[in-house]
């Protein structure tokens, strides 16, 4: 059994999403369905929309949602109706070497569980499958997903903050904590001061590192950055970062992160290292742009460079304390918030994330019809 859905649909890339009527299955025997109140949008989704990364429409993009459970299928035993749940799309088996290790993130099935069905999730007006992204498809007024991509939260905490969880609290906070592991008393650098670099500042404010430099080229996020954990900014438009950051610290930073999504960017962040300093690449970069980096201080100084997809996370068990955080006031998770607009209006949200200024955009889905 089918339910009727209104959802934003990418159906040519580069292009804007167009608001249609979908099909969207029922849950099967692993599945949940979930009526979505509010997803947040994230760049990985601008990427396609835009053209930046190759994508295959018609497609559903969206996947850090928030909403109410509304059915289970008949093998789910860790979600309820009536629940809330955010979502994430590291789904997971939970069987795999890399799950049974604790790399949840790494699951060799995350495909597999995505998108392998019986029958499509999603079908438009002309009966043709509409691919969720992830399998999770959030720019809508209801998903159906694996039961492994979802986690419950708290019922008094709002859906516009929690629709964050899933993607840019995970990503950001993640890579400080699980990913790098960073120690208090540390000296870390953030470039680029999005969303998820928001996030890497205030996992490095909670780590407690001694001092956090934000760098950006916009002014006001820079000033942003400050209120969220940033001891020093630095303007990469009017000098040379890595040179800045050697000059702060007297040598170079013990952590450093990428969340822009550029190789230059990602071999500033190694540049801008203490002798066994460990940088940390978040953001999504091309396959067509390598990373340059100098051997010798591979080898002679010690240097890690790394990478970091959704913050390494265990997100069942990750979600619900970053949420006690928030709950602590230790987490700025309202403030992360910059705009909220109706589904309607989605794509002046895309245009509103492309400018640069937005932490986050969060759409609403209205009631269901």
């Amino acid at each position: 059994m089918s339910t009727s859905i209104r959802a934003a649909v990418l159906n040519v890339a580069p292009g804007q999403l167009d608001l249609e009527s979908l099909e969207l299955d029922a849950p099967g025997p692993d599945e949940v369905l979930v009526g979505i109140v509010n997803a947040g949008l994230c760049h990985s989704d601008l990427h396609e929309i835009d053209g930046t990364f190759e994508t295959e429409p018609p497609i559903l993009l969206g996947h850090e949602a928030a909403g109410i459970v509304e059915m289970v299928g008949e093998n789910v035993r860790d979600v309820n109706v009536g629940d809330h749940v955010v979502s994430c799309l590291s789904v997971f088996c939970g069987q795999c070497r890399y799950c049974t290790s604790g790399r949840l993130s790494l699951c060799i099935h995350r495909n597999e569980l995505s998108h392998s069905r019986s029958r499509p999730r999603l079908l438009n007006g002309a009966g043709v499958a509409v691919r969720p992204t992830a399998g999770i498809g959030a720019f809508a007024e209801a998903m159906t997903v694996h039961h492994n991509a979802l986690a419950v939260i708290p019922d008094d905490v709002p859906f516009a903050t929690a629709s964050i969880l899933g993607c840019a609290v995970t990503t950001g906070l993640g890579a400080v904590f699980r990913s790098a592991r960073v120690r208090a008393g540390s000296t870390v650098a953030v470039i680029g001061t999005g969303g998820v670099g928001m996030m890497a500042i205030q996992g490095a404010r909670i780590a407690g590192a001694s001092r956090i430099i934000a760098i950006d080229v916009v002014p006001a996020k820079l000033e942003a950055a400050r209120r969220f954990g940033a001891t020093d900014v630095i303007d990469a438009r009017d000098a040379d970062p890595v040179e800045i950051v050697h000059d702060l610290t007297g040598g170079g930073v013990d952590y450093s992160f990428e969340a822009v999504g550029r190789a230059a960017t990602a071999g500033q962040a190694f540049s801008m290292l203490a002798p066994a300093g460990v940088a940390t690449v978040i953001g999504m970069i091309p396959d067509s742009t390598p990373i340059e980096v100098r051997g010798s201080e591979l080898f002679l100084q010690e240097k890690t460079l790394q990478g970091s997809f959704m913050g390494s996370n265990q997100f069942k068990v990750d979600i619900p304390r970053y949420v006690e955080l928030y709950r602590q006031g230790r987490l700025m998770l309202d403030e992360m918030v910059s705009e909220q607009l109706d589904l309607v209006d989605i794509n002046k949200g895309f245009d509103i994330l492309k400018a640069g200024a937005a932490a986050r955009v969060v759409v609403g889905m209205g009631t269901r019809r």
